[in-house]
């Protein structure tokens, strides 16, 4: 039996160590971290991603999957039911970080299943609720600055400078690891994996502010 913690890193807050450190304090014991990161939660299902793939096909029945809260499961309700479901399928338990809960499979009771299964839709629901919440906030805020800026949205200031998006490029075309990249030229893995994933939106951040 293995516990396993999967992270979806998508922004800089939302740091590996940081929610590894979060689930050990919460009392969990991690046997092998799976992490997807410079991947969107919102536009991309737990099966297509790259490490998502691989945690459907490592789990085994008897093992705890360790997520900081269940929306890094899915992009939307039914993504997170249905991931959910196949997981206590196979026999596995589903922990999260936030709030302690626990969903398996064990309970034959139809009443405490018919419990179970409607927490696992209210909370589905609420995790699809507050990113849809935060996309109109997100879009509300583009609008604002347009008009403040007569039209012209220049987005968030990169935190590389043109020359550390150029050795990125080139410490990338020669197939050096993320992690030493990142070290090297002294920016995050995010940034790494925004250069890698998106060139030319990351070459195009730089112009907008004049970098």
């Amino acid at each position: 039996m293995k516990t396993i913690l999967y992270a979806r890193v998508s922004t800089a807050d939302q740091t590996l160590a940081h929610q590894r450190t979060q689930a050990e304090a919460a009392g969990f014991k991690i046997d092998t971290v799976i992490a997807d990161e410079g991947v969107s939660g919102v536009h991309t299902s737990l099966a297509e991603r790259p490490q998502g793939k691989r945690l459907f096909d490592m789990l085994r029945s008897g093992d705890i999957l360790v997520v900081r809260w269940i929306d890094r499961l899915g992009r939307n309700y039914a993504d997170v039911c249905d991931a959910i479901r196949e997981f206590m399928r196979r026999g596995v338990v589903i922990r999260t970080v936030i709030n302690n809960m626990t969903f398996d499979g064990a309970t034959k009771d139809p009443m405490q299943q018919a419990v179970r299964d409607a927490l696992i839709a209210f909370m589905a629901a609420t995790a699809q609720a507050q990113a849809e919440a935060t996309k109109e906030a997100q879009r509300a805020g583009i609008e604002y600055a347009k008009a403040a800026c007569d039209g012209r949205y220049r987005g968030r200031k990169p935190s590389y400078t043109r020359q550390q998006y150029e050795a990125v490029r080139d410490m990338l075309s020669q197939e050096v690891g993320v992690s030493e990249i990142a070290t090297s030229v002294g920016v995050s893995r995010q940034t790494v994996y925004r250069v890698k994933h998106s060139p030319s939106e990351a070459e195009s951040a730089l112009a907008l502010w004049g970098l």
